[in-house]
């Protein structure tokens, strides 16, 4: 593992027991992304009600995003670019923010193919920070994150399995 790593890789993987559209409506808005966060973070968007759609693709950022910590302290931002959507299924949000040149998150809901009604949520983050060495400490604090979210999402819609983390080498 090299000693300065600049890019960073966390995956957490669940399953929930809901079917995949109801899990899409949820996670496809603001509001839905600001259930997963609470409640610790905030994030700040136009109309928290938009649901995302093939319309938010675009080669320019969307809006800056403030992160609040615990809904009313702006501790970072984000410059949110919805790179690639599959309406019902997938998003890629590259973005940049204070502390990172490189944000990139996808999510992937895929259907369990033995019941439908489960599905399987996968969050792919990949990261570089504008200070090299805060990446070994941001990886915890990202994969705390997003089990986080995972466990909320489990919460909203049933799951009797832990979520799944991994990191992957730093490059």
């Amino acid at each position: 593992m090299p000693l300065f790593a600049w890019t960073f890789t966390v995956t957490i993987t669940s399953s929930v027991h809901t079917r995949r559209a109801a899990v899409w409506d949820c996670v496809s808005t603001f509001q839905g992304v600001n259930y997963e966060l609470a409640p610790f973070l905030y994030m700040t968007c136009p109309d928290p009600a938009t649901r995302l759609g093939p319309q938010h693709v675009t080669d320019a950022p969307l809006f800056r995003s403030w992160l609040l910590l615990f809904g009313f302290i702006p501790i970072e931002y984000d410059l949110i670019r919805l790179e690639s959507l599959e309406e019902g299924a997938s998003f890629q949000e590259s973005s940049s923010m204070a502390l990172m040149s490189l944000w990139s998150h996808r999510r992937q809901l895929r259907e369990d193919l033995s019941d439908p009604s489960i599905t399987q949520v996968t969050d792919t983050l990949v990261f570089s920070p504008r200070f090299p060495l805060i990446g070994y400490f941001m990886q915890y604090v990202v994969r705390w994150l997003f089990m986080h979210r995972h466990r909320r999402l489990a919460a909203r819609f049933g799951s009797n399995v832990a979520p799944k983390a991994e990191f992957g080498a730093p490059i």
